[in-house]
């Protein structure tokens, strides 16, 4: 199946995509401040640059996307028809970096959360297994 953009508009919108700030991130950092944590961003001094980071906690959070991560069993985690050997390649070069972060962090003593972008839409659910996460 052939792509249905050119390499020109594909390789626009593609530059579109951030890295930081995204609306799943957006999500928890809005309900995480509402519940009264307060954290510090994108650290870059801890492996991975953790999305927040609870210092006096020992506590990190990544807010991953379903498709750049690869969410198991997650349907916004589909594979592109075209180039799949690309797409292959690049989606298990993004698994294994990220599990090398949580390992380095550990390693360091952190606590590690994965907050998946298709688990933003249940506010409820999320603030619960959060606060789990953020009092333990």
């Amino acid at each position: 199946m052939a792509d249905f953009m050119s390499s020109e508009k594909r390789s626009a919108l593609m530059s579109r995509i951030r890295g930081k700030d995204t609306r799943p991130e957006m999500v928890v950092r809005r309900l995480v401040h509402g519940m009264g944590y307060r954290y510090r961003l994108h650290r870059k001094n801890l492996p991975g640059s953790p999305d927040l980071v609870f210092s006096g906690r020992r506590k990190v959070v990544f807010v991953h996307g379903c498709f750049w991560h690869r969410h198991p069993g997650c349907t916004l985690a589909a594979t592109p028809s075209t180039r799949v050997e690309f797409w292959r390649r690049k989606f298990e070069q993004n698994v294994e970096r990220d599990q090398r972060v949580v390992r380095r962090l550990k390693e360091m003593g952190w606590k590690v959360m994965i907050v998946w972008e298709c688990e933003t839409t249940d506010i409820e659910a999320l603030a619960i297994r959060l606060k789990e996460f953020l009092d333990k």
